[in-house]
Parts: structure tokens; sequence; C-alpha cells
């Protein structure tokens, strides 16, 4: 199940849009204003799992996100006027991997700020966060972005399931990461 932004690539020597100020991210118990921004598209952008979410219910387990030291805790990533993406850090986020804690999950980057690094870079930060937490080994699972999380380190730990939709599971020791 590959997923595109519905970007077309690049000409040669064209240039892509840059972000009009720098990629900040902050908690997303700092700006909760974010989640109306992005409910609607991370909604929509799942449509494609046979779940019975509603928009409703996702704009709850954000709310449930807005905590500052104990989990589950999101992250926004934003250029101070415009909200670009998210991530989380939770308990449990696969059924049948309870044992494994605590694990990056709802990585999602508006598709109009795709292809960018933002989510590379939250991706990073929640790393760091966890490391100060106290946590060295951090889980995700992907239904399509195995090549993206190996390029930041993370290596496949299992096939799982997810919404009946085959999953890789993965981790990554980030007291031994580089950089």
């Amino acid at each position: 199940m590959r997923r595109t932004s519905g970007a077309q690539p690049l000409k040669r020597g064209a240039r892509r849009k840059t972000l009009r100020h720098a990629v900040q991210i902050d908690l997303l118990a700092n700006r909760p204003d974010a989640i109306e921004v992005l409910v609607g598209p991370m909604f929509e952008y799942w449509q494609c799992v046979p779940t019975d979410d509603t928009i409703e219910a996702r704009r709850e387990r954000f709310r449930r996100h807005l905590n500052r030291t104990n989990l589950p805790i999101a992250w926004i990533a934003h250029d101070r006027e415009r909200v670009l993406g998210t991530a989380a850090l939770r308990v449990a986020d696969l059924p049948g991997y309870e044992y494994l804690t605590p694990w990056v999950s709802g990585v999602f980057v508006l598709p109009e700020h795709r292809r960018r690094g933002i989510g590379s870079a939250l991706c990073r930060h929640i790393e760091a966060c966890a490391l100060q937490m106290g946590h060295q080994q951090l889980y995700l699972f992907t239904l399509d972005q195995r090549a993206l999380y190996e390029r930041l380190g993370w290596r496949c730990l299992d096939r799982g399931t997810w919404m009946g939709v085959t999953a890789d599971v993965m981790t990554k020791n980030v007291a031994n990461a580089p950089g």
C-alpha cells in the first residue's frame, strides 16, 4: 500500500517551495489549536484502512495526547505560522505487542509539506525526548514507510497486522544511535 501526496516530480532545475520559517517542534499541549488543523487530513489519510473511526474519535485521541511528561505525548511541527505535521510517543500502539514500550506513533505530515524532512525531524525529536525520559529502546509500526525509517536507523523486528493490513514492526536503540 503505497501512498503519494499527489505531487508531481520536480523538473530538472526546479526548486521546491520552501517554508517561510525554520521548522520548529513543540508539544501539542502548547499548541492545542493544531488539533483542528490536523484532525481532518489525518482522518482522510487513514480512510483506506477499514476502521470504525470517526473524526470526533480522532479528535478525542488527540486530546488524550495533550500531556507534557506522561505518555501519551504528542508533538507538532510548525513554522510559527502554519502547522506542518505531528507525531506521538505512546505506551502501546499495536495489538499483540503490548509487551514492547514505548511506541513512536501517528507520524503525519500534511500533504502540502511532505518530502521536506519534517517527518524525519519529528522522529529525531521524539527519539531525543524519549531518551531524556529514560527510554532507550523505541518501537513503531508502519504500513508503507519502512524505507524512511530504515534511513533513520530503525530496523525491522517483525511483521504484524493492524486492522487486517500487514505492518512492519520496527525498533531503534536510541541510546546507541549516532548523532
